[in-house]
């Protein structure tokens, strides 16, 4: 049911922006010339001649483009972050499961490298009823 919704909003969004921007090229069709030259501008040294409608998407594609670029170098701290955290996160499971084995290891057995007399004289003894 969700794909099939998504479907119809996927369409009922893309049908009419494509039909827009079809209608915006046809209409700004002519021929521009875009100059590159701030020096000489009768006689430009770099100039490109374009319909004025790709002149447009281009720039709108190089704007998104360079955007989605800082973008993503503004969230390079987040990422760094994360993945320190990520790795802090594995290091503590590691313990936690290090720790846990200890606990299930049976009475007497030595834990972690603690000779035998070290553990009896830290265990509990049960309280007295």
């Amino acid at each position: 049911m969700d794909n099939m919704l998504r479907r119809i909003v996927l369409f009922g969004l893309l049908v009419p922006l494509a039909i827009v921007l079809i209608m915006f090229a046809v209409a700004n069709r002519e021929v521009v010339n875009v100059s590159f030259d701030p020096f000489d501008p009768a006689q430009p040294a770099l100039a490109v001649r374009m319909p004025l409608f790709l002149l447009i998407f281009v720039t709108l594609i190089t704007g998104v483009v360079l955007g989605g670029f800082a973008a993503w170098l503004r969230q390079g701290r987040y990422r760094r972050a994360t993945r320190g955290l990520r790795n802090e996160m594995a290091g503590l499971r590691r313990e936690v499961e290090t720790l846990s084995s200890r606990l299930d290891a049976p009475h007497g057995a030595p834990l972690g490298g603690l000779p035998q007399t070290d553990i009896n004289r830290m265990s509990l003894q049960p309280p007295v009823q």
